[in-house]
């Protein structure tokens, strides 16, 4: 079994990897932990909370064009039980730059909103705390 304290890092790839670290970091609130340039021809950015056990890696492969997003149901779920940072994280995803949208699987826009990325990848804000 996968210790607790192991730390979970979810990469993808961008087309955009200045402009998509600057939406997470503004829009999540989130830290720029660390940042490499041409590792075996990559470029990259790690993003998230030093206390966290997880962290988001944007990364670039110079020379290569990525796209969008697969599909409309690639996301990343944040659950929240406070009503007012909600609120509060809804907005800063808004001047960060992401677009709210009506998610692709509606059972998301009941309590919570869809925001989409530049590169079309997907967050969904919950608000209400998570359940087994």
């Amino acid at each position: 079994m996968i210790p607790q304290t192991a730390k979970m890092r979810v990469a993808r790839p961008t087309d955009n990897l200045h402009k998509i670290t600057e939406m997470y970091v503004f829009g999540l609130g989130f830290q720029l932990l660390g940042t490499f340039e041409d590792h075996n021809g990559f470029d990259g950015s790690i993003i998230g909370h030093e206390k966290h056990n997880y962290h988001l890696e944007f990364t670039h492969h110079k020379g290569k064009m990525v796209g969008k997003a697969p599909t409309q149901d690639n996301l990343l779920v944040f659950y929240f039980s406070d009503n007012d940072i909600w609120v509060e994280c809804c907005e800063r995803m808004v001047i960060a730059g992401f677009e709210i949208v009506s998610s692709y699987n509606k059972y998301w826009d009941i309590v919570g909103k869809t925001f989409e990325d530049i590169d079309g990848y997907r967050i969904v804000l919950q608000n209400k705390e998570w359940n087994a």
